[in-house]
């Protein structure tokens, strides 16, 4: 059975751009997956608490030398990992705020991004990423239009996000944009509909899903 972990990072409980492409996205795995199970983290509604010092002890200290305060700092951490490593793909709807993530989705991405779990290290190979054999989807949204060229500089959100699923092992990442929700009407509803034929054109190729 697939498994979808969709993480919704919009602070709006309404009219969120983002989660409408999110959910046509999501309609359509289900067409293609109707056994799939999907599991859902909104971050607006279930709040991520940032780390803090004890959270980075933890991780940083074998779990054989864990006591009660490590434990109840790196609970969270061990729960949101398991979730991770357990679903087959992932699907992420996320606003741009100034230029980059919201805070929330940045609170998350610290509490799963860990070493001996989600990545690892060795003199020989380096840095490498533990997150192996998933597909990961993402839906941005932005206020103005960062694909024409004149603010492709500012935009820290796609970049970022790219290259934190490649560290972490992820080799199949796909972006949906929507550009222009603030300012013009004509790129939105230009950027959703193409958002919707790429999203269409995905599920025609082939099951996202064994």
């Amino acid at each position: 059975m697939a498994r979808l972990l969709r993480i919704n990072a919009s602070a709006r409980s309404q009219g969120s751009h983002s989660q409408e492409t999110a959910d046509y996205f999501q309609s359509k795995w289900l067409e293609a997956n109707p056994d799939g199970e999907i599991m859902v983290r909104n971050l607006a509604r279930d709040t991520i608490p940032h780390i803090e010092e004890a959270t980075i002890d933890g991780f940083y200290t074998p779990r054989e030398q864990h006591d009660d305060r490590l434990r109840d700092a790196t609970r969270l951490s061990d729960r949101l990992i398991e979730e991770l490593m357990s679903a087959d793909e992932i699907l992420i709807s996320t606003p741009m705020y100034n230029f980059s993530v919201p805070s929330a989705l940045k609170a998350y991405i610290d509490q799963v991004v860990r070493i001996g779990y989600t990545f690892g290290f060795d003199e020989e190979k380096g840095l490498f990423g533990l997150v192996k054999g998933k597909r990961a989807y993402i839906v941005t949204a932005s206020g103005a239009v960062f694909s024409n060229g004149n603010l492709d500089a500012f935009n820290f959100l796609e970049p970022y996000i790219k290259a934190l699923l490649s560290f972490l092992g992820f080799e199949n990442i796909c972006f949906f944009s929507i550009e222009g929700t603030t300012v013009d009407e004509a790129a939105l509803a230009r950027s959703r509909e193409a958002a919707r034929n790429d999203i269409d054109a995905l599920f025609a190729e082939a099951p996202v899903s064994a």
